[in-house]
């Protein structure tokens, strides 16, 4: 198991951009790939993005049209997702999760989440 908290959510401007981070606990960090979903005020948590343990492949939902970019430093735990050119409607909680299978967009394969940060994007 990893543990992973979230943080650099926060209320940012449409057009703007913001840089969220995701720091793990535990063991073998390096081992799993990582994703990040976020889930809008009543609706479901959908996939954003997802990286391999290495960094070397990479996966996004198509809908962001490449304003999203997810990165990982294995030395310091952490993987990222940078978001650019926002629009209100990316206003959701945004989490990080674990797997231990290959990249997927598929929620039910992610073992660990952390706990969420808010990003509110105003009009």
């Amino acid at each position: 198991q990893v543990q992973l908290v979230e943080s650099g959510g926060g209320l940012v401007q449409a057009g703007g951009s913001l840089r969220l981070s995701c720091v793990a606990s535990g063991r073998a960090f390096g081992q799993y790939n990582m994703g990040w979903f976020r889930q809008a005020p009543g609706k479901e948590r959908e996939f954003v993005a997802a990286i391999s343990w290495s960094g070397g492949s990479t996966r996004y939902a198509d809908s962001l049209q490449g304003r999203f970019t997810i990165s990982r430093d294995n030395a310091k735990n952490t993987v990222y997702l940078q978001l650019s050119g926002l629009k209100p409607e990316d206003t959701a909680v945004y989490y990080c999760a674990a797997s231990a299978f290959a990249i997927t967009t598929e929620r039910g394969l992610y073992h660990s989440w952390g706990q969420g940060t808010q990003v509110t994007v105003s009009s």
